[in-house]
């Protein structure tokens, strides 16, 4: 009698998952997290540059948040290109988005500090720029614009410090319903 062989061949077979990122969601939340990563670079970035003119330290919040505005932008422009590519998974995005509610929440409280306790900039903003009304075409008109844009741009990034923590906290959920497939994103 004859023996017949038969060859099986095993092909690897990989099963790529797709994730059905909501368009219009990731769009708005992309544009209000590169405006908060850029607002809270570019101002801390001009108080360190203030502070270097003047001849004064600088404290450890402002390179501190220049790294967090510059990693948002960063983290936020590699899930772009994930997206385009189809290739961004949840998993990943609450990793990076849980990292980031950490630094954003010391740059918060840090900022809440030096705002309203021991720095105390907005009792030194209401006293020499809220309460003093200065005008006309002088070097003290000048210089009361200059501590008005300084109170303003403190009270700016305390928001932003603020509405960057919510909108990562809106990504968690968004990641990880994608993740699930439920909710409004079917």
């Amino acid at each position: 009698m004859a023996r017949t062989e038969t060859t099986v061949s095993r092909e690897r077979m990989t099963v790529i998952r797709r994730y059905p990122w909501p368009e219009n969601l990731i769009n708005w939340w992309t544009i209000v997290m590169l405006a908060t990563g850029g607002l809270i670079t570019g101002v801390f970035g001009d108080f360190m540059s203030i502070q270097n003119r003047m001849g004064l330290g600088i404290p450890w919040l402002f390179p501190y948040a220049v790294t967090v505005g510059s990693l948002t932008i960063f983290f936020i422009v590699i899930m772009i290109i994930l997206l385009a590519q189809k290739k961004l998974q949840p998993a990943w995005v609450i990793l990076m988005t849980f990292i980031l509610i950490a630094l954003f929440l010391a740059g918060l409280i840090e900022t809440a500090i030096q705002l309203f306790g021991n720095g105390n900039v907005s009792s030194y903003c209401n006293r020499y720029v809220n309460n003093n009304d200065i005008r006309g075409v002088s070097i003290d008109t000048l210089a009361w614009l200059e501590q008005n844009s300084i109170c303003a741009q403190w009270d700016a990034a305390f928001a932003f410090w603020i509405i960057g923590l919510v909108f990562l906290v809106w990504m968690m959920i968004m990641a990880a319903q994608v993740n699930n497939k439920r909710g409004y994103y079917d």
